[in-house]
């Protein structure tokens, strides 16, 4: 019987990068063997992901339905950085991986340098498929596609229209929009409206600092690493330390912050006690809001962003070259991120699709989410999908992004000092070359 795994894969203490060992890229000499086995052809495929991709025990019904002989098993991590070091692991041993292993894309310039574990999908029957941005950040320089889009991560705002009722503020998500600037919304005037909501009501304004910093930083085009030489240029780039301080002041300094690190149980259980009045709200992130916050009423969706358009996140499913089942699991993730599936995914989570036709249904047009105060979360995402840049990520730019993120949790929940936090984070980059 196939079952859904919330429990993320033992992870092995320490790894951070694939090492490049001499395992095979296949468990076998021939890695499609095992799609053909002895039982006649009755094989398991198992999903590797994380988070919530929106995929149910119904949707992998339907397709055992019309697969005979095929199985399914989800596994799914409790973060994005659980899932990389599983699946990073098990690429140096050589085995291990699922047959279908969700990359998350900042990460995902890492495994580009390695294409050889994993499948080529190109193919005619999924041209044109998805935005083209989307199909370029998975491609290697040499034209091998390596990952099949699902969800990309245009922003809104996210906030308690009850909360802000409360402390004298508009609760309409209209007038909410207009609050925080609407087209001209900025960082500055996000925070300023964190300093009333906190003066009147003496309450946290946001739930997390380095979530707040995400924010910012998806809006740069290069950030980290220089698009040409390939450079890390963090350190070089004024606008990396300016944003660091400018979201600790916020923080700290003002005391917007709840203080919480996103996915830890403090700041789960904290939506079950009006514990911070608004959240960076990337589509897929509407699926985790409404399920820890069960049973809460006043949450809304506003369409405004600070600083203009801002894509938080985007994963993509790709097929380990180890596996013993690569040809099955190429159709399983096709039939996955085809536009009925994306659909289907976003109305079970909010994960807001790549796929082009599925963005151009009367269904994510026209698409409500009743926890959400019956906001049209399908015209709100694709609005904010808007403008939205696209940032150069290189090799690095999980590591610098995991290091100031540990930066910024420091000072934030921590209570570090934010000076010498940062010249911890001067030294990991410095430790790069």
């Amino acid at each position: 019987m196939r079952k859904t795994t919330r429990k993320a894969w033992a992870l092995a203490a320490g790894v951070t990068s694939i090492a490049l060992v001499a395992t095979a890229c296949s468990s076998s000499d021939d890695p499609g063997e095992g799609d053909e086995t002895a039982d006649g052809g009755n094989i398991t495929l198992t999903v590797a992901t994380f988070n919530e991709f929106g995929y149910t025990d119904e949707m992998f019904d339907r397709y055992e339905a019309e697969h005979p002989g095929v199985t399914i098993e989800q596994k799914v991590a409790a973060t994005s950085n659980e899932a990389r070091e599983n699946l990073n692991t098990r690429l140096a041993a050589g085995s291990g991986t699922a047959d279908i292993e969700a990359i998350e894309v900042d990460w995902l310039p890492e495994l580009l340098q390695y294409p050889d574990y994993f499948e080529d999908l190109s193919s005619p029957e999924v041209e044109g498929r998805w935005l083209d941005w989307k199909v370029q950040q998975a491609t290697t320089a040499d034209g091998k596609l390596i990952g099949y889009g699902t969800d990309i991560g245009p922003e809104g705002i996210a906030y308690r229209a009850d909360l802000f009722q409360a402390a004298g503020l508009p609760a309409d998500r209209e007038a909410v929009a207009e609050l925080f600037g609407g087209e001209s919304a900025t960082w500055e005037k996000f925070f300023e409206v964190g300093k009333t909501y906190t003066s009147a009501t003496g309450k946290p304004f946001f739930d997390s600092a380095a979530a707040i910093y995400q924010g910012m930083v998806n809006q740069e085009e290069a950030a980290y690493e220089d698009p040409d030489s390939g450079d890390v240029i963090a350190l070089e780039n004024p606008r990396v330390k300016e944003m660091y301080e400018q979201v600790t002041t916020a923080a700290v300094g003002d005391n917007l912050s709840a203080h919480f690190e996103q996915w830890q149980p403090d700041w789960q259980n904290a939506f079950q006690n009006d514990g911070f009045a608004v959240m960076l709200a990337p589509g897929w992130m509407l699926g985790v809001i409404a399920g820890n916050a069960a049973g809460v009423t006043g949450w809304d969706l506003a369409d405004v962003f600070p600083g203009g358009a801002g894509n938080w996140g985007g994963s993509f499913l790709t097929v380990p070259s180890q596996g013993a089942n690569v040809e099955a699991a190429k159709e399983l993730a096709a039939w996955l991120t085809a536009p009925e599936q994306q659909i289907e995914a976003f109305q079970n989570k909010g994960t807001f699709p790549s796929q082009v036709e599925a963005l151009e249904s009367d269904e994510i047009k026209s698409a409500t989410n009743e926890f959400f105060n019956n906001a049209p979360v399908g015209e709100i995402l694709a609005n904010r999908a808007q403008g939205v840049v696209v940032p150069f990520k290189g090799p690095q730019y999980f590591t610098v992004q995991d290091a100031i993120n540990n930066a910024i949790t420091q000072v934030d929940v921590n209570g570090a000092d934010a000076a010498a936090e940062w010249a911890t984070f001067e030294g990991v980059v410095q430790g790069l070359g």
